[in-house]
């Protein structure tokens, strides 16, 4: 029998916030949970009291509706997919069925392309900003303040941001593919077969 250290069975068992990964999972497929809930609730207000919600032509600064109902039932449509998703991985943790987990993994990978995309624009394109900052309508909240800051430091500012958002996703999506990944592997493989 081979002795281990028992930091070496920490390290390798744990995630983000020192909790086991399938308590992290678990953790995580409840966060989005909620998060996916109150989204919803937001749509769901928003289709029943459309005149809360709606901006003017006049305010946008252009010639297109903002939310229609076509927009919003998509809107609709993909929060309640994110639900169901984020319920099937918090259900596959619990119960311990990797299968389970597949759909909000790859989500997870989907998502984080997205935003380093974002990143990469940014860099590419930091003008970008500042002409997405005047289309916006003239109440929006700090407007002014955000378009009187140093062009540079915005874009820093964005970049801090999303780096931060990105590395937060990263060690989410990468504690829960090195969970099992001899059973997810399995279990992908079982299911092609």
């Amino acid at each position: 029998m081979k002795m281990v250290a028992p930091w070496t069975r920490f390290y390798s068992n744990s995630c983000c916030l020192c909790c086991h990964v399938r308590t992290g999972t678990i953790l995580l497929g409840v966060w989005y949970l909620i998060i996916n809930a109150v989204v919803l609730l937001i749509l769901l207000s928003a289709l029943a009291d459309p005149d809360q919600y709606h901006f003017s032509s006049s305010e946008l600064g252009g010639d297109f509706e903002f939310m229609d109902d076509a927009n919003m039932c998509i809107a609709i449509a993909i929060s309640l997919l994110m639900i169901l998703i984020c319920a099937m991985a918090t259900y596959g943790a619990y119960k311990q069925r990797a299968a389970w987990i597949i759909p909000f993994f790859c989500y997870q990978i989907f998502d984080f392309a997205l935003n380093t995309l974002v990143a990469v624009t940014v860099l590419v394109y930091p003008n970008s900003i500042q002409e997405y900052i005047r289309q916006l309508p003239p109440n929006f909240p700090y407007r002014d303040d955000i378009m009187s800051v140093n062009p540079t430091c915005l874009v820093l500012i964005i970049l801090l941001f999303i780096s931060i958002i990105l590395t937060f996703k990263e060690s989410n999506s990468n504690h829960i593919s090195t969970g099992q990944p001899r059973v997810i592997l399995k279990s992908i493989w079982v299911g092609i077969h």
